[in-house]
């Protein structure tokens, strides 16, 4: 472990091997001695960890080394086949105002009209519409009164329309807007007054559609029918405890889960993993190596951070080997469009398991001969060398993107998935009930799903609040 070209692992054992030779020195001196120089080892080990050499996130990392895009030979700005949204006029505006020549600034003449230069301005008008129906009332020669129908799903004097719900829903569940801040906008801009209460209603009732229309069991069996699973959790603040939450997904579906848990338990009640028998990718959280009916692929960005530290911090050349190793490796399966063929597999495996074994002279394991009396269990390994033991006895799950190109080199899709938790935590702080995280859940998993293909989330809710679901529902898998 070296800090600014001093290693600390080194010195360390020094002061201990003379202390040890040091028969003067107290036990009780001997032990605030021992306890100082735990303190350091601790200290150094998080002094100079980042986000390229540790989980520590970039978000949490000012001073992360910026490093810049390589230059490129294109022109700046869109490249050619670049499908561009320039604002282009419509042949059916919805307004149109004629614009005449002021003659009284014209010379003296006759002028006849040619033609007309339109040019147009979009723009957008936020008012608020109120449909009034009234039922009309027959009244029979026996004074019976008959009252005509009203639509379906008017049943009060004054209600708030789908309109309203899905644009509530929207602001609160995929823009992530505080209750307060959703009034206010209401209030101030459409003249429309709707109460925290309310929008969490709004949410309550979309997360019960979601439920009801089928669409959650759809996601449910889509996911566990899939090649490829990508999973990864994250703790949540619900009313001030910890919670975890859970996330399933695709390039093309996604399924969020709260739980009071972490581990097995949590993933069992979300019920998708128990029926999944595809490659599952996860960062090598243990729990997760439960399920024996699936194939197990390990997040190889994890990896090259702590190959990163391993060299950075203990100095360890075959972690730098094996990181370069690993790169060479992503970059020739992306090559050969995700297929390498046998020659090419069995060479880059040869390699991994060379550095590995080179790796066991600089990084031993323990000398059993520092057991201690009565001591059970396996001895304390350094970082180093608990990741070298665990990439040879994890190997085939390192390099299984080796084997198939539908499985990724990272479990970067799971943890893109799961990011926006952590953009709510951070504007809203904590869920105030579980029914609210769990709610947030089932809209999150709904709208992600949506637009990962091509459903905006506005279009979602819209049609949520009507009782319709997008088509991408009916076209999946039972």
């Amino acid at each position: 472990m070296n800090l600014k070209d001093v290693n600390i692992s080194e010195v360390v054992e020094q002061v201990r091997a003379q202390l040890k030779e040091d028969h003067h020195v107290t036990p009780a001196l001997r032990a605030s001695i021992e306890l100082i120089l735990m303190v350091v080892v601790m200290l150094a080990e998080r002094f100079g960890l980042n986000s390229q050499n540790s989980s520590i996130p970039p978000s949490k990392d000012p001073n992360r080394p910026k490093t810049s895009k390589a230059s490129s030979e294109r022109p700046p700005g869109g490249q050619k086949g670049h499908q561009g949204s320039t604002l282009e006029q419509t042949d059916f505006p919805d307004e149109v105002k004629m614009l005449k020549v002021d003659r009284s600034k014209l010379p003296s003449g006759r002028y006849k009209e040619v033609g007309y230069q339109k040019r147009q301005v979009f723009d957008i008008d936020i008012v608020r519409t109120v449909v009034e129906y009234q039922a009309q009332i027959l009244e029979d020669e026996q004074g019976q009164h008959f009252i005509a129908d009203f639509p379906e799903g008017v049943t009060s004097s004054t209600q708030y329309g789908s309109g309203v719900k899905a644009h509530a829903v929207y602001l609160s569940q995929y823009q992530l807007l505080p209750y307060q801040r959703i009034e206010e906008y209401f209030s101030q801009q459409l003249g429309l007054p709707i109460s925290a209460g309310s929008i969490f209603n709004f949410n309550k009732e979309a997360a019960q559609q979601i439920q009801f229309s089928g669409a959650e069991t759809v996601i449910k069996n889509v996911l566990r029918s899939g090649p490829v699973l990508h999973v990864d959790e994250t703790g949540i603040n619900i009313n001030g405890k910890l919670h975890w939450l859970h996330s399933a997904s695709t390039e093309q579906w996604t399924y969020f889960s709260s739980h009071q848990k972490r581990g097995q338990e949590a993933m069992d009640a979300a019920d998708i993993l128990p029926h999944f028998s595809g490659v599952l990718c996860h960062d090598h959280w243990k729990p997760y190596y439960q399920y024996t009916t699936c194939d197990h692929a390990l997040c190889n960005a994890h990896h090259l951070r702590e190959l990163e530290r391993a060299w950075e911090k203990d100095n360890q050349a075959w972690a730098r080997s094996l990181q370069e190793l690993l790169k060479t490796m992503n970059g020739s399966v992306l090559e050969q469009n995700g297929t390498l063929s046998l020659k090419a597999r069995k060479k880059y495996i040869d390699q991994y398991r060379k550095i590995l074994e080179a790796g066991e002279q600089e990084s031993p394991p323990p000398d059993e001969s520092l057991r201690k009396k009565g001591q059970r269990g396996r001895l304390k390994r350094s970082k180093s060398r608990a990741l070298l033991e665990r990439l040879r006895k994890y190997e085939d799950d390192v390099l299984r993107f080796l084997k198939a190109p539908e499985i990724p080199f990272t479990n970067n899709q799971g943890e893109n998935d799961i990011r926006m938790t952590k953009v709510h935590q951070k504007i809203s702080g904590c869920f105030r009930s579980h029914q609210g995280a769990e709610q947030f859940c089932l809209i999150r998993s709904y709208l992600s799903s949506c637009r990962k293909q091509s459903v905006s989330a506005s279009e979602a809710l819209t049609m949520l609040f009507r009782g319709q679901l997008p088509g991408i529902f009916n076209q999946a898998p039972e």
